[in-house]
C-alpha cells in the first residue's frame, strides 16, 4: 500500500515539474519575445528624452551638485549670518539672503545667464569681452546640449541643468556680499541693488574667468569661483561698506546671538561645497572626485590653523574662529581644487587659515571701513591667496584631467603666478569700482541706510517679525503701541 502510494505521488511530482517547465519554457519565449519587440520599438523610436549626446550620469551629478550649492545659500548663509548678527537682526539678515537667492534667478533668466554664458556680444581682436544679455527661457534652447561661451564649449549636459548650476554659484555672490552691510543696510536700497550688481558685477566677471573669456584667453584660471564668487563678495562686500556707511557707534562690533544656528550653518556650506567644487568639471569625472576631496582637505587644515591662531593671539579656540577658518579654507581652495595634489591642498589650509586671519584682525581695523561680519577679509583675501597659490602648486598630474595646458611655478611655469595676480587685480578694480558707483547712483533715488530709530527696533520695525517673541517681547509691545497711538489720532482727526 505505501509503495503504491510513493509511486503515485511521485509520478505526481513528475507530471507538475514537466507541467511547470513547459510553463517556464513557455514564459521565457514570451518575456524573449516582449524583449525583441521592445528593442526593435527603441530602434524605431529612440527617445527624446535621452539623445546620444546626453551623459545620465553627469547630469544626475550636476543637478545634485547645483541642489547642493543651493542649500549653502538657503538654509546655510541664511543661518550662517543670523546666528552671527545680534538678536534684534536675525530675521532681517535672513531676509537679505533669501530675497537675494530669489532675485538673482530671475534677472539670471531674463539677462544674467546668456550675459556671463552666452555668445559674444563684444570682442575685441578674438578676446570675449562680454556676452549677450538675452533671456534663457526659450524650451527648445533649455533641452539642447550645453555649448557656452567665445569658445562654445560643449558638455554632455543639457543647457537647462547648466542654467541652474550656474544660477547657485551667481546667488551665493550677492548673497556672501550682504554680510558687510548687515545691520544697517536699507531693505528697499538692497532690493534694488542685488539684480543690478548680478547682471553688472557678477556675469561679466564669469565671462572673462568661468565662460573662456578674455582672461581665460590669456591664461588666467578659476577652478570654481575663488575670484569670480569670492573676490567679487569679498571685494564688493568692502565698497558696499564704504558707500552705505558704518553701524550705529553703540553697535560697531561682532555679537553672534546663536552660536548653534552658526554652526548649522557652517555644516550645511562645508558640506554642500561638495557639489561647489565636484560640480565645476561639468560632469561626473575624475576631476570632480579630485576636487572634492581637495575641499574638504583644506578645509579641514584651515579650521585647525585658525583655532591655533586664536589660541596663540587670544588664549584659547572659539567656535567662530574654527568657522571661519573652515570658510576661509573652503574660499582659498576653490579657484585651486581641481588643479592641485592632497599635499598642496594643506599648504593652502595653512595659508587660508593664517592670511585671512591677519587680514581680519590686523588689516581691516586699519581699514576703518565697518564690514560688520569681515567678508573682505574672509572671501575676498581668501579668494585671492588661494587664486595666486593657483599659480604656484598646479600640478600637471591633476590638471591633465581639466585643462592638459595648466602647470604652476612649481613645475616650471612661474609666468602663472603673474597672470593669477593679473587676474585678482582686475576683478578687484572693476567690482570695487562698479559696486561703490552703483550704490551711490541707487542712493540718489532711495536712502542707502535703514532710517535710526529703525535701527533701534530692528527686525520688527523693519519687517513686523521678530525672532524670538520671548525676548523681544518689549520691543513688539512698544510697536503695537505705536501703531495704537497712531489708529487714534486719525481716528480723531
Amino acid at each position: 500500500m505505501i509503495k503504491k502510494y510513493v509511486i503515485v505521488v511521485g509520478l505526481f511530482s513528475i507530471l507538475l515539474g514537466l507541467t511547470a517547465l513547459g510553463a517556464t519554457n513557455s514564459s521565457l519565449e514570451q518575456l524573449n519575445s516582449t524583449v525583441t519587440a521592445l528593442e526593435n520599438h527603441t530602434a524605431d523610436y529612440p527617445s527624446v528624452a535621452v539623445p546620444s549626446w546626453l551623459d545620465t550620469g553627469s547630469n544626475a551629478w550636476m543637478l545634485t551638485a547645483a541642489t547642493f550649492v543651493g542649500l549653502q545659500s538657503v538654509p546655510g548663509v541664511a543661518l550662517y549670518y543670523a546666528g552671527l548678527t545680534k538678536k534684534k537682526y536675525a530675521i532681517n539678515s535672513a531676509m537679505m539672503v533669501f530675497y537675494a537667492f530669489a532675485a538673482v534667478l530671475v534677472i539670471w533668466m531674463i539677462a544674467g545667464y546668456n550675459f556671463g554664458f552666452g555668445k559674444p556680444l563684444l570682442e575685441i581682436n578674438g578676446y570675449g569681452i562680454l556676452g549677450s544679455p538675452t533671456p534663457a527661457t526659450a524650451g527648445l534652447y533649455e533641452g539642447s546640449q550645453t555649448i557656452y561661451g567665445p569658445g562654445n564649449t560643449p558638455l554632455d549636459i543639457p543647457t537647462s541643468t547648466y542654467i541652474f548650476f550656474q544660477f547657485v554659484f551667481a546667488a551665493i555672490t550677492p548673497v556672501l556680499l550682504a554680510g558687510g552691510v548687515l545691520e544697517r543696510m536699507n531693505f528697499k536700497a538692497w532690493m534694488i541693488f542685488v539684480p543690478l550688481w548680478s547682471l553688472l558685477v557678477y556675469s561679466p566677471v564669469a565671462y572673462w574667468l568661468f565662460a573662456g573669456g578674455w582672461l581665460n584667453q590669456l591664461g588666467a584660471v578659476d577652478f570654481s569661483g575663488g575670484y569670480v564668487i569670492h573676490v567679487d563678495a569679498g571685494v564688493g562686500a568692502l565698497a558696499a561698506a564704504l558707500a552705505v556707511g558704518p553701524r550705529l557707534a553703540s553697535e560697531r562690533k561682532l555679537e553672534a546671538h546663536s552660536l548653534p544656528l552658526l554652526l548649522a550653518g557652517a555644516g550645511l556650506i562645508w558640506l554642500g561645497w561638495d557639489g561647489f567644487n565636484g560640480g565645476d568639471p561639468g560632469g561626473s569625472t575624475i576631476d570632480a572626485a579630485i576636487a572634492v576631496l581637495n575641499t574638504n582637505v583644506a578645509t579641514a587644515v584651515s579650521a585647525i590653523t585658525w583655532m591655533l591662531m586664536d589660541m596663540k593671539f587670544f588664549g584659547k579656540p572659539s567656535l567662530i574662529g574654527a568657522t571661519s577658518g573652515a570658510i576661509t579654507g573652503l574660499v582659498a581652495i576653490t579657484p585651486a581644487a581641481g588643479y592641485v595634489n592632497g599635499i598642496y591642498a594643506m599648504l593652502i589650509g595653512i595659508a587660508s587659515g593664517s592670511l585671512p586671519w591677519l587680514a581680519l584682525y590686523k588689516l581691516e581695523p586699519k581699514l576703518n571701513i565697518d564690514d560688520s561680519l569681515g567678508v573682505f577679509s574672509t572671501h575676498g583675501i581668501a579668494g585671492i591667496v588661494g587664486g595666486i597659490l593657483t599659480g604656484v602648486f598646479a600640478d600637471p598630474n591633476v590638471t591633465k584631467y581639466v585643462d592638459p595646458t595648466l602647470v604652476g611655478a612649481l613645475y616650471g611655469n612661474v609666468a602663472q603666478i603673474g597672470i593669477q595676480a593679473l587676474g585678482a587685480l582686475v576683478v578687484f578694480v572693476y567690482d570695487f569700482a562698479v559696486t561703490y558707483g552703483l550704490l551711490k547712483a541707487i542712493g540718489l533715488f532711495i536712502p542707502l541706510r535703514a532710517p535710526p530709530e529703525a535701527l533701534k527696533e530692528g527686525d520688527y520695525a523693519m519687517h513686523g517679525e521678530v525672532a524670538y517673541v520671548e525676548t523681544n517681547g518689549r520691543i513688539v509691545e512698544k510697536a503695537e503701541e505705536k501703531v495704537e497711538e497712531k489708529a487714534k489720532k486719525r481716528e480723531e482727526g
